[in-house]
């Protein structure tokens, strides 16, 4: 996926202007910046969820205005930052759900649709709950279920708005590992929105900060997760130390 030029806006306020973007195969991508920055926003456009203010989406050298639907879900899964269920679907079925793209001939789901389902059930360790009805899960539950329909759905393109929200520290790490596993082994390409420096640095391998005014700032993590940059993006200074091979981000106090 690649933008040209793309500008967002929300009534006057600029959020993002002129990004030209980059977006391989294999590369594991965090969006970082304050509320309101535009994060959301930025990823619900590039699901083709919300028109561009300006410029251009393009997925697989295509404008992402000329795919048509199903073949889009076939090439990008979205996860939202929050969800409301309605329903009493089971755990299961909201993830055999995301299996819908690939069946265009058929009626019902077939056999590899739910191997499909029940291998990313187990991915996310809620293979367990499975025949629970979605709304007798917890916050982290739910989250791990709807993580688990984007794996189901089978895109080379992962957008994740806050994907790691409302789950418990293991699976925090748990569900960050298996994002960078499926960028290095499989060659997906993964977008996520996250609040957690440590955790994003941990397994991103590049970064797009929003800054300011539509400016931003784009790379390998290494190079645009320095705490001068961060603390201008996040209006709050940061100092970074060494702890073995690991860089951790400790925000100063103000005192």
């Amino acid at each position: 996926m690649r933008t040209i030029d793309l500008s967002l806006r929300v009534g006057e306020r600029r959020l993002v202007q002129s990004l030209d973007w980059q977006i391989e195969a294999g590369q594991c991508w965090c969006v970082i910046g304050r509320n309101g920055a535009g994060k959301s926003t930025l990823l619900r456009t590039l699901a083709g969820l919300r028109q561009p203010d300006g410029g251009s989406i393009h997925i697989a050298d295509r404008a992402l205005q000329d795919w048509h639907l199903s073949e889009l879900a076939r090439q990008r899964a979205y996860l939202a930052q929050g969800r409301n269920d309605a329903f009493g679907y089971r755990a299961i079925e909201t993830v055999l759900a995301a299996r819908h793209p690939y069946q265009s001939d058929r009626y019902w789901d077939s056999a590899s649709d739910a191997n499909a389902a029940r291998a990313a059930l187990r991915a996310l360790d809620v293979a367990h709950l499975a025949e629970r009805d979605v709304r007798t899960l917890s916050g982290g539950e739910r989250q791990r279920v709807a993580i688990a329909a984007v794996l189901a759905q089978d895109t080379p393109l992962l957008l994740l708005d806050e994907p790691a929200s409302a789950l418990d520290l293991a699976h925090q790490v748990s569900v960050m590992e298996l994002l960078a596993r499926l960028c290095r082994q499989q060659g997906k390409a993964v977008v996520m929105v996250s609040h957690d420096l440590n955790l994003a640095h941990s397994v991103c391998t590049h970064s797009l900060l929003l800054l300011n005014n539509g400016q931003w700032r784009a790379g390998p993590t290494e190079e645009v997760m320095r705490a001068q940059l961060l603390s201008e993006c996040l209006g709050h200074p940061i100092e970074t130390v060494r702890h073995g091979d690991r860089t951790i981000y400790i925000p100063l106090e103000t005192r």
